[in-house]
């Protein structure tokens, strides 16, 4: 039998969470805005501009993904609250087996809506651009690199996050020298802008006939898409641009015509490359968006390292600089930042990263 009052006091619990969590979220701020786009999405000039209906509709769906859930619980708090009431008067012992199991889901729910308190930060919610890069250590760098693309699109999956190829650059044997993944869904810059960094690799090599073990690194630089302008100018003297045939999927259109861009900012050596247009024009013109939006996004890190004085060099992918420690041959993967260490090291290649990416949002990395 459960307690008429540890029972009240787990209500009072919710129900104040509930309460802090419609004011970290902006709930109210969230539903007068959702009007305000019911009464854009009514205005026959709304729908001349296609790109401004995608535009609300997806902050429509962002805002009501947020709105009914927390809805939703409340919902559940008043029910649980009827049918507990109900099994002291009736003495129903399958009703309050019913009410822990619901009181348990609530519970869940309220953790995971509390979860989201750590996408805090301006462009969270945006969705975002993963740049991979092969570093030191040759062949070994390059198929690492792939592995990594292999696991953040699986991890996206389980996200069931949208994903998208926007450029890649196959390793002279195996794996890829570099590649640049768009993804979709709701906090992925969120989710994933604390993977920025450099990630090592140790195993005993299956390219080395002596299985000596190898060290090899890659670079990870997660930067938002953000819709609207940008304050970044960018001279065209700064900047090289590179025509070339795409490499990879596209069928042979990709090998008659040279349709894929590469774009270099000298100052930075800051490099965007897009192919999967089969208009040079296109691809140009996303290039370049992806240029501004990574020199935004290094812009920010800047000033966020220079407050908190750390020290940062994103252009030597070797030693010194790795987040996370891959360590094949003795079934480890160790975080540096968060000192999470996991043994199923298969798990985590095939995108189980939530356990670290959690904990450096925890901590505020």
């Amino acid at each position: 039998m459960i307690e008429i009052k540890i029972f009240n006091n787990q209500i009072k619990n919710f129900e104040q969470r509930i309460k802090n969590l419609k004011r970290y979220l902006d709930y109210t701020k969230k539903k007068l805005r959702l009007l305000e786009i019911d009464v854009e999405l009514l205005s026959p000039k709304t729908w001349e501009d296609k790109e401004s209906i995608k535009k609300l509709n997806k902050e429509k769906y962002f805002l009501n993904s947020i709105i009914k859930k927390i809805n939703k619980i409340e919902e559940n708090i008043k029910e649980i609250i009827i049918f507990f009431e109900l099994a002291i008067e009736t003495k129903d012992n399958i009703i309050l087996k019913d009410i822990i199991i619901e009181t348990q889901e609530i519970e869940k729910k309220i953790n995971q809506l509390e979860f989201y308190r750590m996408f805090s930060k301006k462009h969270d919610n945006c969705d975002c651009y993963i740049d991979i890069q092969s570093g030191s250590g040759g062949i070994e760098a390059q198929d690492w690199a792939y592995m990594l693309l292999r696991m953040y699109l699986k991890w996206a999956d389980k996200k069931k996050f949208k994903t998208e190829i926007i450029h890649e650059s196959i390793g002279e044997t195996v794996g890829i020298k570099s590649s640049t993944v768009k993804v979709c869904g709701d906090y992925a810059f969120g989710w994933l802008r604390t993977e920025t960094g450099i990630h090592r690799l140790i195993r005993k090599s299956p390219f080395d006939s002596g299985k000596r073990r190898h060290t090899s690194f890659s670079s990870i630089f997660i930067y938002p898409d953000i819709k609207n302008n940008i304050e970044i100018t960018i001279k065209s003297s700064d900047l090289r641009i590179d025509v070339y045939r795409a490499s990879g999927a596209g069928g042979q259109h990709v090998n008659r015509t040279e349709s894929a861009v590469r774009i270099t900012h000298l100052p930075t050596n800051i490099v965007t490359q897009c192919q999967n247009n089969r208009s040079q024009h296109k691809n140009k013109e996303h290039a370049i968006k992806q240029m501004k939006l990574k020199l935004y996004e290094m812009q920010i890190q800047k000033k966020q390292q220079e407050k908190q004085k750390i020290e940062q060099n994103k252009s030597d992918i070797t030693w010194g600089n790795q987040i996370r420690s891959y360590i094949l041959d003795n079934s480890k993967i160790k975080d540096l930042r968060t000192n999470i260490e996991k043994t199923d090291v298969q798990s985590v290649l095939d995108g189980d990263l939530d356990d670290f990416i959690e904990q450096s949002l925890i901590i505020g990395l």
